[in-house]
C-alpha cells in the first residue's frame, strides 16, 4: 500500500494555481457534494464553524470519491489538534493566528515525528490506511503540507521571517481578521486593506513561498490571482446556499 500523493503541495510548489472552496457547513453530504465541482481543493473548517474530529474524518470519507483535496484548518495551532486531525487522514493542514517565526516552527513541528518534531506515534491510524502504509513514518513528511495564516498587521510584518521557516509550504493572508486588526472590522475591501493584502502577496512570492487568499468577490478574488494568489478560495457553501436561496426567493417574491 503507497501513501496517497498530496496533489495540492506538489502543485503549489511548482507553480501551478489552485482554485478553491470553503466548507464551514460541516456536512459529508456537502462536501461530497463539493468534491467533484471543479474546485482543486476544499477547505473544511472547524475555526469557525461548529465541526469536530469524527465529522472531519466523515467529511475526509467523503471526498476521497472527488477530484478536489481536501484542507484542514484547525481551531487552533495546538499540538494535540494537530495530531489528531493527521492521524484521521488530513495531509494539508491551514493553521490559524500564525504570528511569527516560532509560532510557525511550533506549527511545522506538530506535524513532524521525533527527532524532527513532537507528533505522537499511531501504527494504524487511518493516515497510514489503518497500519498498511508500513513506512508511514518515515514517508508522510514529503505529503504532508502546512500552510500557516496570517491575519494580523504583527504577522505581515514577519512574513519573511515565517516564510523562512523549514517546513512552511504557503502562507495564507486572512483578510477578515486583517480588516479587523487594522480598525475596518467587516470591510475587507477598505483600500487600506487591500494594499497590505497586495504588499503581503508580492512579498511572501518574493520569499519563495506560494501565497494564499479567500475572497468571495469574484472581481476581488481574479485580482489578488492577477497580483500573485496562488491558492485562492473564491467562495464557501454557505454563502453559495445563502445568496442563491435568497435570490431564488427574491426572484418569486419580487417579480421584475
Amino acid at each position: 500500500m503507497n501513501l496517497p500523493i498530496n496533489t495540492f503541495k506538489h502543485a503549489i510548489l511548482t507553480g501551478k494555481t489552485q482554485l478553491g472552496c470553503w466548507s464551514g457547513l460541516s456536512s459529508h453530504i456537502t462536501v461530497e457534494v463539493l468534491a467533484n465541482a471543479g474546485f482543486d481543493w476544499l477547505l473544511l473548517d472547524t475555526e469557525h464553524s461548529p465541526n469536530e474530529l469524527p465529522m472531519v474524518h466523515s467529511q475526509l470519507q467523503a471526498i476521497s470519491q472527488g477530484s478536489a483535496h481536501p484542507i484542514v484548518r484547525p481551531a487552533w495551532n495546538d499540538t494535540v489538534i494537530i495530531k489528531r486531525l493527521l492521524d484521521v487522514g488530513a495531509q494539508t493542514l491551514l493553521i490559524p493566528f500564525v504570528q511569527d517565526a516560532d509560532e510557525a516552527r511550533r506549527a511545522v513541528a506538530a506535524t513532524r515525528y521525533p527527532p524532527l518534531g513532537v507528533r505522537g506515534y499511531s501504527a494504524a491510524a487511518r493516515a497510514s490506511d489503518y497500519g498498511r502504509v508500513k513506512d508511514y513514518a518515515k514517508q508522510c513528511e514529503e505529503e504532508i503540507c502546512v500552510l500557516v495564516q496570517v491575519e494580523t498587521p504583527q504577522a505581515i510584518a514577519n512574513i519573511e521571517e515565517i516564510a523562512a521557516v523549514e517546513g512552511v509550504d504557503g502562507i495564507f493572508i486572512g483578510p477578515g481578521d486583517l480588516a479587523a486588526a487594522m480598525g475596518h472590522i467587516g470591510n475587507p475591501k477598505h483600500p487600506e486593506v487591500i494594499a497590505a493584502i497586495e504588499q503581503a502577496i508580492r512579498r511572501i512570492r518574493a520569499s519563495g513561498k506560494p501565497a494564499g487568499i479567500l475572497s468571495p468577490d469574484e472581481a476581488m478574488a481574479r485580482h489578488y490571482i492577477e497580483v500573485g494568489s496562488m491558492f485562492t478560495a473564491v467562495g464557501s457553501d454557505i454563502g453559495i446556499l445563502a445568496r442563491n436561496a435568497e435570490a431564488l426567493a427574491g426572484r418569486f417574491k419580487h417579480p421584475q
